[in-house]
């Protein structure tokens, strides 16, 4: 079982995010808390919900703007009797501080998901960011001190070129901090968003696709050689540091999402919650002590969904294609048309061993066009 809590609240929204947040000064810890607590009990009768946790993922949002002693309250309740193999909170360099790592290991966290996304003031600025670039080396420092294993560092790339980021040093400076995970994401432009607004006035302009590309493979290039395995697109990690809980998305495997926005997967089936934070809260403060399961779309769910589909066997199909393709373990050669992957391999985006496909580096940064082939 893998288990997902979105924590909503930032004290700012980034230019580019189209997450479900809430902004706030003050962040409401013990009501949220008792809220993820509750909804959460709504499921202990189901089958899935009393298998043991094997990841346990705090994501947002600002997992770490929770007050550290409601957070631990929170791990608790969530592991039960459980010993997840992998607890992550993300957090970003600001809100680390010794106290509040301390709190965090002895909670039971003990794998970080730092939001880095770079080390450029004039960037960092741009993208609304709250820290500084000078606490990032500072915040490494106190989470190695505190007992944190296992740190993740995030960097956004393909910045606008008007910004003169200078992506070589930020993925030295990256290496320098020694993490044993980096997830390296292509900057997208949403709708409703700051940067969306910028793009659609002309105010900024987004890197076109040769520079996309070249910074792509510019980081798998110089982190390969630095020891870190490209298992999936967006993710490189040492030996023995893939992310635990995302390679079970990527493979299919059971999850539940708790708080608002958080989705969950069971076999055919997936849903959501409420997106956004106060209809969420009510809905999960409103609801009966047991939970009364309530219709959603002729199904039974907790007062916190606000929706389901079931997967036919051609979504499955393209979904396991997809997820099989994005990483290394790629997928059985008998899942694709002869004549298509002898097309793939013939350029260079794929190879084939021993009965299974993988992409290349260059077959993934066309991953979307190559399954639209054989969709």
């Amino acid at each position: 079982m893998h288990l997902y809590v979105h924590v909503p609240f930032c004290a700012r929204r980034c230019s580019y995010c189209d997450f479900a947040i809430a902004v706030r000064k003050n962040v409401p810890s013990a009501r949220f808390v008792d809220g993820i607590l509750r909804e959460w009990s709504w499921w202990q009768d189901e089958p899935f919900a009393r298998a043991p946790l094997d990841t346990l993922y705090f994501g947002g949002g600002t997992p770490s703007h929770l007050d550290a002693t409601e957070l631990a309250r929170l791990v608790a309740g969530l592991r039960g009797r459980s010993e997840p193999g992998e607890t992550t909170l993300e957090t970003n360099p600001d809100d680390v501080t010794p106290e509040r790592a301390r709190a965090w290991v002895s909670a039971g966290i003990d794998r970080v998901s730092l939001g880095v996304q770079s080390f450029d003031p004039a960037v960092l600025a741009w993208m609304h960011r709250t820290h500084r670039a000078e606490q990032v080396v500072p915040a490494v420092q106190v989470l190695r001190e505190a007992g944190i294993g296992s740190i993740s560092v995030d960097l956004i790339y393909a910045l606008p070129p008007a910004l003169a980021r200078d992506w070589s040093r930020d993925l030295d400076l990256a290496l320098a901090l020694a993490p044993e995970h980096l997830s390296l994401y292509g900057l997208t432009v949403e709708p409703h968003t700051a940067l969306g607004r910028w793009v659609e006035r002309r105010e900024s302009k987004v890197a076109d696709d040769d520079r996309y590309a070249g910074e792509f493979l510019l980081a798998h290039e110089r982190l390969t050689a630095a020891g870190f395995e490209h298992y999936e697109v967006s993710n490189y990690g040492r030996a023995g540091h893939r992310a635990r809980h995302n390679s079970a998305y990527w493979q299919r495997r059971p999850f539940l999402g708790l708080g608002p926005s958080a989705h969950s997967g069971m076999g055919t089936r997936r849903w959501w919650n409420i997106r956004e934070f106060a209809p969420w809260q009510v809905a999960v403060e409103g609801a009966e002590p047991a939970g009364v399961m309530v219709a959603v779309e002729g199904e039974a769910f907790p007062a916190s969904v606000d929706g389901w589909e079931r997967l036919d066997a051609e979504r499955i199909r393209l979904e396991d294609l997809y997820l099989g393709l994005r990483t290394v373990d790629g997928l059985a050669v008998d899942r694709l048309p002869a004549a298509t992957l002898k097309g793939w391999i013939d350029a260079g985006w794929a190879t084939e061993r021993a009965g299974t496909v993988r992409l290349t580096v260059e077959g993934w940064l066309r991953l979307d066009a190559l399954v639209a082939q054989v969709a």
